[in-house]
């Protein structure tokens, strides 16, 4: 299994308009931010996580054009207006796109982008929707989901699975309830939300995170969708061993 981190930036990315850096060191590539997604590839599957604003340039990146599955985590419009295009990714694959999210996450994507999941004015639907199991299989790749708290809304958490070798994925979520406790124990690797270093009222910051982190144990715990207060080499200078921030075009492999 290869997990790529396409974007690892909030829903402003960094720098955010207006060339505002915060903290962040402009010199160092590994702080200019996308919005968040994910990529696991294993045995030629590809699952793509989130349609963030930025995908086109984030499979550029990854030079990748067929997807076998898009799982959505929730309805913010960071992590789905990226949605159009999936449609190069139909014409790759030559038909619609496994697209895959818990029930109220789906209706209002099926609500906000009906002619994608539809087909309107002569064009064919893009993405073939189904609802998002608590378990599923692509090829020899298991995963793993539960609901996570974020804000009046859930988001999905995600566990991916190739024979001993699993990664957690857990963005947008305000609270570590415990059937995420057993969703993300005994992880080889665990990529987290953590938004700032100040108190967020739906994400993660940064004292939150390492709490958790501390009390689950990971192997390696890698930060995502992180705002212009996280700089990378600062992080890297202070965080504990086996915690590190993520940065786009980051590729996690056993």
């Amino acid at each position: 299994m290869k997990v790529r981190i396409l974007g690892s930036g909030t829903s402003s990315g960094v720098p955010r308009i207006g060339n505002d850096w915060g903290a962040c060191d402009p010199t160092e590539p590994r702080n200019r931010r996308t919005r968040a997604s994910l990529l696991v590839e294993h045995e030629g599957a590809r699952v793509l996580v989130d349609t963030s604003p930025d995908l086109r340039e984030q499979l550029l990146a990854a030079d990748v054009a067929a997807l076998d599955m898009v799982i959505w985590t929730h309805d913010h419009a960071d992590h789905c207006h990226g949605i159009d295009d999936l449609r190069q990714v139909y014409h790759a694959i030559g038909g619609p796109v496994r697209g895959l999210a818990r029930a109220d996450t789906l209706a209002s994507l099926e609500q906000r982008f009906a002619y994608a999941f539809e087909g309107r004015g002569g064009y064919p639907p893009t993405i073939a929707s189904e609802t998002l199991p608590d378990s599923l299989m692509v090829g020899d790749l298991a995963i793993a989901v539960t609901d996570q708290p974020h804000g009046a809304i859930h988001s999905a958490g995600l566990r991916f699975t190739a024979g001993d070798f699993s990664v957690g994925y857990a963005t947008d979520f305000n609270i570590l309830t415990d059937d995420m406790r057993v969703l993300y124990q005994n992880l080889d690797v665990w990529i987290l939300d953590c938004l700032r270093v100040r108190p967020h009222p739906t994400h993660p910051d940064l004292a939150t995170a390492l709490e958790w982190i501390a009390q689950l144990a990971p192997k390696r715990a890698i930060f995502i969708h992180m705002d212009q207060s996280m700089d990378y080499r600062t992080l890297c200078a202070t965080l504990p061993a086996g915690v590190e921030p993520g940065y786009d075009g980051l590729e996690v492999v056993p």
